[in-house]
């Protein structure tokens, strides 16, 4: 059995400067990335601030990460919206530049029923011939992939996987219930992370990984082979994963990117910075950590 990947994908932050993509700075963390256990990039998607991304910038940061990766890990590309053909327009595009795989969001807004569901993602992957991964996240969409839509979706031969982002492990359970094992689940919450590889799942999608990478691949392989070391791991990084939700994502990770050297400490609108002293609780956490690791 074949995944696109199993362990910690990091879910890339897009680094700014003066209001323009950093493209030098992407380049430099990505590196940092893969030379750091990260078992997949994602580009241009929440954490990427894709929706404010233009085409063109979207194409480069792809270009960028795929030079990196060097078919030695999976680039995913973020293609979803709320318009289907735009969806179908931006994963053809993905899919012409070599990209590994699409991440494709439920659509939001303008929200469908699970009937509509099934339709979108059917186009979408329809219209290609690499794997998708659906991925399901009511907190920001206002919906869910329910399990009878799920086992309908994953007959599909190019969807294979879903990041997963509701926080709920009875709903998990109903998913996992529905499809064979070829079919994968990543973890879209950090701070579940654990417990969501304790129940089966195959990985993560993370934000913090942008900036701890081997410490959320420890994290995977332990809770595999060393429950005591995976809850220590765990219990290390709660502190800094709970920090986090100071604001909305990717405001407080860009603050921990940035302290790194990958970039300026830049958002764009409407996201804006922290606060100062909110900056700098998360990079005492986090140099502790380092130090403590």
């Amino acid at each position: 059995m074949t995944r696109l990947f199993t362990g910690t994908a990091a879910a890339v932050t897009t680094p700014f400067i003066d209001g323009a993509v950093d493209y030098d700075a992407l380049r430099a963390h990505l590196n940092f990335l893969k030379e750091n256990s990260i078992q997949s990039f994602v580009i241009n998607g929440t954490t990427g601030e894709g929706s404010t991304l233009t085409a063109e910038e979207k194409r480069n940061c792809l270009k960028i990460a795929l030079e990196v990766a060097d078919k030695d890990i999976p680039v995913i590309a973020g293609t979803g919206s709320n318009n289907t053909a735009q969806t179908i327009a931006a994963s053809k595009e993905a899919e012409d530049l070599g990209v590994d795989a699409l991440l494709v969001i439920t659509p939001y807004y303008n929200k469908t029923s699970q009937k509509g569901l099934v339709a979108h993602f059917t186009a979408v992957a329809d219209a290609v011939s690499i794997p998708v991964v659906l991925y399901d996240v009511p907190s920001r969409t206002g919906m869910t992939i329910e399990p009878e839509t799920l086992e309908l979706l994953a007959k599909h031969d190019n969807i294979v996987a879903l990041k997963d982002a509701t926080g709920d492990f009875a709903h998990f359970s109903r998913l996992q219930a529905v499809v064979d094992d070829t079919f994968s689940f990543y973890s879209g919450n950090d701070d579940l992370a654990l417990p969501y590889f304790a129940q089966g799942g195959h990985g993560i999608i993370s934000v913090l990984a942008n900036a701890l990478p081997n410490e959320y691949q420890e994290l995977f392989e332990q809770a595999t082979t060393d429950h005591k070391a995976a809850l220590e791991t765990h219990q290390l990084l709660f502190p800094l994963v709970d920090a986090l939700g100071v604001d909305v994502n990717p405001i407080p990770i860009k603050a921990l990117v940035s302290h790194l050297g990958y970039g300026e400490y830049e958002l764009r609108l409407p996201l804006v910075k922290l606060e100062e002293n909110e900056s700098d609780v998360l990079i005492s956490l986090f140099d502790s950590i380092r130090k403590d690791g």
